[in-house]
C-alpha cells in the first residue's frame, strides 16, 4: 500500500529541476568558444595560468546553488580582476547565445 508521504517523495524527485551537472555538455563547442573568447590565454582545464584553472573553479562552487548565476554574471559582466597585482577587466565571452554562454558554464563546472 502507497502512503501519501512515499507518493509526494516521488513526485518531488521526478520534479527536480535540472541542475548544470546534470546538463549535456558540448565539449567541442564550449572548447572552441573558450578559444575564440581568448579564455585560454588565461585558464586551462588544469593548469595554472595568470587565471585559475576550470578544475579549480569547478571546486570553488561544486555544491554551490548559486553557481550557475554567479558563473554567467562573470562571463558576461567585465568585472574587475587581479592580475599580477594589477586590476584589469575581465574579458566578457563572445556570445550573447544563452544557450552557448550555459554550455561553457556547464563545461567549467564539469572539469
Amino acid at each position: 500500500m502507497r502512503t501519501p508521504l512515499a507518493a509526494a517523495l516521488v513526485l518531488a524527485c521526478i520534479s527536480l529541476p535540472v541542475t548544470v551537472a546534470a546538463q549535456t555538455v558540448d565539449v567541442a563547442a564550449a572548447e572552441a568558444l573558450t578559444k575564440k573568447s581568448g579564455c585560454m590565454k588565461c585558464h586551462s582545464v588544469s593548469a595554472k595560468k595568470e587565471g585559475p584553472p576550470f578544475k579549480e573553479t569547478a571546486a570553488k562552487y561544486k555544491g554551490k546553488p548559486d553557481a550557475e548565476a554567479a558563473l554567467v554574471k562573470h562571463l558576461t559582466t567585465n568585472p574587475k580582476i587581479k592580475v599580477d597585482g594589477k586590476e584589469e577587466l575581465h574579458d566578457a565571452l563572445k556570445t550573447k547565445n544563452e544557450a552557448e554562454l550555459k554550455n561553457v558554464v556547464a563545461y567549467i563546472l564539469s572539469r
